[in-house]
């Protein structure tokens, strides 16, 4: 079997999804079909079964899976100690998050330590009210940041992460009775004031306007996620927020609604031009490789 044609095996296997499987590879449909097709006559037996509306592994299919995976993991760690050692990728790549938003690109980080054990991926936390600010002095090699990041001296990298948004709000407040809240909502409430960060970047969570142009009023001038809830349960502002904090944070005093008409939050890499590494293109090629997730 060809490195190539167990690497779509094993994706299928994964995806459980012909579509899926040729975007993440960059190669056709028909191309995957072909792969399966030969080495289901290669072996006798079926390694999918395949419906109008679903793929599912047969039994033949999972203990492939399973034999093949350890194999194939130890050529692409082989192969990417040898390019690492090549190109010196070796030292600390620091990678910014915003709190717990790390804990869901686990694989991402296990598949780049597996790929380049040499190199000591260290996590630095990255607040709202600053997220460039890292890359710029230097203190971060690379953050994940929502979409979108027009800084000139950045670039954006590949899509992460994406999610839904909440709505933050005092258990007292009005709005804590609804079972979801929409943007329109926001009008007439005192939202958090980030300070002073790029305007288009925090108007794709936080819009100076409602859907239909109602205005939405900016509060008191917050620059840590803490902050921020302590506010809300005091009724001091209402807050939107990403959906990952439904997993990772509870308060006292706050509930979280979901904003049933908010566009996702896209999370994406982002590194500093001019500053870009092996090792930083290896994190982003790890991240192709591992494809956008949907929290």
């Amino acid at each position: 079997m060809e490195l190539r044609d167990i690497e779509i095996f094993l994706t299928l296997a994964e995806e459980l999804h012909f579509g899926r499987t040729a975007e993440r590879l960059h190669v056709s449909q028909a191309r995957v079909s072909q792969a399966v097709k030969v080495q289901e006559r290669r072996i006798g037996a079926r390694l999918f079964q395949r419906t109008t509306r679903a793929v599912a592994l047969t039994p033949i299919g999972e203990r492939l899976r399973d034999d093949l995976r350890v194999g194939y993991d130890a050529i692409q760690a082989g192969l990417a100690r040898a390019s690492a050692a090549a190109q010196g990728m070796t030292g600390i790549l620091r990678l910014g998050v915003m709190g717990a938003v790390g804990h869901e690109i686990r694989d991402l980080i296990d598949l780049f330590q597996r790929r380049h054990p040499d190199c000591d991926l260290q996590i630095r936390e990255v607040h709202f009210s600053d997220p460039f600010g890292s890359l710029r002095t230097d203190q971060a090699d690379l953050v994940l940041l929502w979409r979108p990041v027009r800084e000139p001296d950045l670039t954006q990298g590949p899509d992460v992460l994406s999610e839904g948004r909440v709505l933050a709000v005092a258990t007292h407040h009005p709005l804590a009775e609804r079972k979801t809240v929409s943007l329109e909502d926001l009008a007439g409430q005192i939202c958090l004031d980030p300070g002073p960060v790029s305007e288009y970047w925090m108007e794709a969570m936080l819009p100076a306007h409602t859907p239909s142009g109602r205005p939405i009023q900016r509060g008191p001038r917050l620059h840590t996620f803490h902050e921020i809830l302590t506010h809300v349960a005091a009724g001091k502002c209402v807050a939107p927020l990403n959906a990952h904090v439904l997993r990772y944070y509870t308060h006292p005093g706050v509930v979280y609604l979901p904003i049933h008409d908010a566009p996702p939050t896209e999370w994406a890499l982002v590194w500093k031009t001019t500053g870009e590494t092996a090792a930083i293109r290896a994190f982003v090629q790890a991240a192709h490789d591992t494809g956008p997730r949907h929290i």
